[in-house]
């Protein structure tokens, strides 16, 4: 980021995000690869979206401005202070706004397409999470690219005065037929209409802000409610948060796939949670209650430990797992004990265990020395 970010969108330091947008879309139509044959418009295009991207998030738009960089900025959308976000939409691993720009081109009115789609189609991200937070429900921020309802004409694609009209070209049809002779007759062929991309419809004076397309690419934030309980890899979907339609027809979703990470202290299986504590022999032997932190938030756990306990024995909790989805029960606890052994003794402890191997029958290991009895005398 050598070069002012302001200067590389065209715009003032005092510029409104509205205005951030459209200098954007405008310096983005002039540098794309796909309409500038010049030899650095890829770079420059990069260098565009790399600006945009840390100029149209606030948060790092305040941190440059004060700081002049953005640690750790980096180009692309990324769910910023909303966690982590993975893009792996339905258009291929990583879409960005160079691909949206593609796709803009390719359903332009200028460009020479097959018959175009109306209907937005759907995206999908995934999203990850944290167990503690999957347990307690939580609203996240995505923030992704996307094709937008162009602001300007509201997604119809229509300027001021305009209006949309049957395609003079195909009549309305969509298609235009040729006829070609060969030796063998005349053969028709049924061709999507060029003038109007086979929707059948033009417009006589269409938005210059979106070509009269009804849609601009634009980097979306929208929050995401996330339940409690939802298991990995379980699917949210946004009804109308995906690619938007051609001309204000019905835009697609967005599906939210949820990625849990592994916790340090809990294991979940389904609805319920596996956790380690450590006891002492004697607790082992003689049971008793211990504490641990909960999956919730200051939550504490009584685990009673009982008289004879084995290691790796396994005490069942009984409602302190994970919520069950969409209700207000939750699953068990299962606390794995691990008995730790004491690997030092001072001398009356030692003997107390000598007594108790004596009443157990016990053999245990021969006397100590001289030295080791010298050393208890100090004790």
């Amino acid at each position: 980021m050598a070069r002012d970010l302001y200067e590389v969108l065209g715009v003032e330091r005092t510029a409104t995000e509205d205005e951030i947008k459209k200098a954007f879309r405008r310096r983005a139509r002039e540098l794309h690869p796909d309409v500038n044959k010049a030899e650095d418009a890829e770079d420059k295009f990069k260098e565009l979206n790399e600006a945009y991207d840390v100029l149209s998030d606030p948060k790092k738009r305040s941190a440059y401005d004060r700081f002049g960089t953005v640690p750790g900025a980096s180009s692309g959308p990324g769910g910023y202070g909303g966690g982590y976000v993975d893009f792996d939409d339905l258009f291929g691993g990583g879409f960005g706004m160079g691909d949206l720009f593609s796709s803009f081109f390719g359903g332009s009115a200028s460009a020479a397409r097959a018959q175009q789609r109306r209907e937005g189609r759907d995206m999908a991200v995934g999203l990850r999470l944290t167990l503690e937070e999957v347990a307690a429900g939580v609203n996240k921020e995505i923030v992704y690219d996307r094709l937008a309802p162009c602001p300007d004409c509201g997604g119809s694609g229509v300027a001021e005065g305009g209006s949309e009209v049957t395609c003079p070209d195909c009549n309305g049809t969509g298609r235009v037929v040729t006829v070609q002779r060969t030796f063998l007759g005349d053969m028709q062929t049924a061709v999507p209409c060029q003038k109007c991309g086979g929707t059948g419809r033009t417009i006589d004076n269409p938005c210059p802000e979106c070509e009269g397309q009804g849609r601009v690419p634009d980097r979306q934030r929208v929050t995401v409610e996330v339940p409690a309980g939802i298991r990995d890899g379980q699917q949210l979907r946004l009804s109308g948060f995906g690619e938007a339609g051609l001309r204000g027809s019905r835009a697609g979703d967005l599906i939210v796939t949820c990625r849990i990470q592994p916790n340090e202290y809990f294991e979940r299986d389904g609805d319920n949670l596996h956790a380690r504590a450590n006891v002492s022999m004697t607790q082992a032997a003689l049971g008793a209650e211990i504490e641990l932190d909960g999956i919730m938030e200051d939550e504490k756990v009584v685990v009673r430990i009982p008289e004879g306990c084995q290691n790796e024995q396994v005490v069942r909790v009984k409602g302190f797992g994970m919520p069950r989805f969409r209700s207000d029960a939750r699953g068990d606890m299962y606390v794995h004990v691990n008995v730790v052994i004491p690997k030092k003794l001072s001398k009356r402890q030692r003997e107390l265990l000598e007594h108790f191997a004596e009443e157990m029958g016990e053999e245990v290991d021969q006397p100590r020395g001289a030295w080791q009895k010298l050393k208890d005398i100090f004790e």
